[in-house]
């Protein structure tokens, strides 16, 4: 398991953000070299968790649960043959793109070491939006890619380092509960029945997605 590329957006105008000044750092390009990982800060005032990289939207990307978004090249290359178009490295948005790891199969709160010193924790899946659709230029892609579920994964920072193409990626930690990325996406979008069954990973969750799952409770047993 390796990072084969890391990612990093320029702020860019675009027509199709809801952004006020129009501004996306969507479009991830791979980077030489080491790039600095850190944790940033809360959501709404913070952004990436990579040195140099654009976050524009602030109220929905960037922050600490979401410091780090990462998909699997595995994910891209399907998508590939589905669409019939070369899919670069960076260009769904991701921050790290990954070889040899199911990315959307990890667990909440499952750890991994990057190269010698970053380690990185899983947090949520993440939900497709208008600016993704923009970006990609494809009709309808917020319901197709919501209806396939690979969403990748964020991550927030646990060990702040440097990491850079090629660096190894480890499993360091697994949390003894059954609750992926995928299944987080799914139970905050498509099947909120399925909201309850995250709480075991409530120690992990994003939090967004643990507020769902207990508001689903609370009112199922009123």
């Amino acid at each position: 398991m390796k990072l084969l590329s890391v990612n990093i957006g320029q702020a860019r105008p675009v027509p199709y953000t809801s952004q006020p000044d129009g501004l996306t750092g969507i479009d991830k390009r791979p980077v030489d070299g080491p790039v600095r990982v850190f944790a940033p800060g809360p959501k709404g005032t913070a952004g990436s968790g990579l040195a140099g990289d654009a976050v524009c939207d602030l109220k929905h990307h960037g922050g600490n649960d979401q410091a780090v978004y990462a998909f699997a090249r595995e994910d891209l290359d399907r998508w590939e043959r589905e669409l019939g178009r070369t899919l670069a490295n960076g260009c769904f948005g991701e921050n790290i793109t990954t070889d040899g790891l199911d990315v959307s199969g990890a667990l909440i709160g499952e750890r991994w070491r990057i190269g010698p010193t970053v380690v990185l924790e899983v947090s949520s899946g993440r939900i497709p939006c208008r600016t993704f659709q923009g970006h990609l230029g494809e009709q309808g892609w917020v319901r197709r890619f919501t209806r396939r579920g690979a969403t990748g994964a964020y991550l927030r920072v646990i060990e702040p380092g440097e990491i850079r193409a090629g660096d190894p990626v480890e499993i360091v930690h697994r949390p003894a509960h059954e609750v992926t990325a995928a299944m987080e996406f799914r139970a905050t979008t498509t099947e909120r029945d399925l909201l309850p069954l995250l709480l075991p990973a409530a120690e992990h969750l994003h939090p967004e997605a643990l507020a769902a799952a207990r508001k689903y409770v609370a009112a199922q047993s009123r």
